[in-house]
């Protein structure tokens, strides 16, 4: 098979619990993702996003089935980064120190890395800020440094755990359309953790429809709109919002599902005291 076409990420039948098995977090979850693709994580609070996206990059490991990335079972390194939601800098380094830092770590020459971590800065949009400290840049501003950070290791895939929930509307628009771009120059693969509908069917090509308690695949959603997609924004589309009412639909029904379970169980929960 063309190595093009084979799976960048692979998974098969992954479980996860936790508290040695009481807790349930992911079961039998298995699916592809594609070098470049990207994909988001949606579903209900509960439903294990974060941790399959803690899987994924190898910082927890599976209890059941297989994860393949690069071929090989997941390690973090430098083919692999994550973006948090919060920007995680490191506060007594400068923007610039920051993603020095990481060019080192990546064996970097010393004269070469202000000049690549200044390139990096210039293309999230703040070359001017290379010497400012975190606390002096505004929260949007930090995740724009975080995400410079994690290209700076040039990596194959890009993991995301809800990078834009903590920012206000206006820097989360303008932050989505960075983020496109830097994407379709690099030819990275993203997995881009979110509980906002509009946005994963706004960013992605394939959406991951996460069941609850435990997590479960609930449907795969190819979402197929012109590129790009800054340019050609699909929101005005009636299938962007007929797609976003399907996967809200699907959302809907599985908390009225789980609402349902909890009031049983509640239900025999009293009537066993009552006993």
């Amino acid at each position: 098979m063309d190595a093009s076409l084979q799976p960048i990420i692979s998974l098969r039948n992954v479980g996860k619990s936790f508290k040695d098995g009481q807790v349930r977090a992911l079961e039998n979850i298995s699916f592809d993702v594609r070098p470049g693709e990207f994909v988001s994580l949606v579903g209900p609070s509960g439903c294990g996003k974060t941790t399959l996206l803690r899987l994924i990059n190898g910082l927890i490991p599976a209890d059941e089935g297989e994860i393949l990335v690069l071929g090989a079972a997941p390690v973090p390194g430098p083919d692999l980064a994550m973006v948090f939601q919060s920007a995680r800098l490191m506060p007594w380094l400068s923007v610039a120190g920051n993603i020095e830092f990481v060019l080192r770590l990546k064996g970097l020459g010393a004269s070469e890395r202000p000049k690549r971590a200044r390139a990096l800065l210039g293309a999230v949009g703040l070359r001017d800020f290379a010497d400012a400290f975190p606390h002096e840049l505004s929260g949007g501003m930090q995740q724009r440094v975080g995400l410079a950070r994690a290209l700076a290791v040039e990596p194959k895939v890009l993991l995301m755990d809800e990078p834009f929930a903590a920012l206000d509307a206006m820097t989360r628009e303008v932050l989505r359309k960075e983020l496109l771009q830097l994407w379709a120059r690099r030819g990275m693969a993203v997995v881009f953790v979110t509980h906002d509908i509009d946005e994963a069917v706004l960013l992605s090509q394939r959406v991951v429809m996460l069941r609850p308690r435990p997590g479960r695949v609930d449907d795969i959603v190819d979402v197929e709109f012109p590129e790009p997609r800054w340019q050609n924004d699909p929101r005005t589309l009636p299938a962007f919002k007929q797609m976003r009412e399907y996967l809200w639909g699907r959302i809907h029904d599985m908390v009225r599902d789980g609402a349902e379970l909890e009031e049983l169980a509640g239900a025999f929960g009293d009537l066993d005291r009552a006993s």
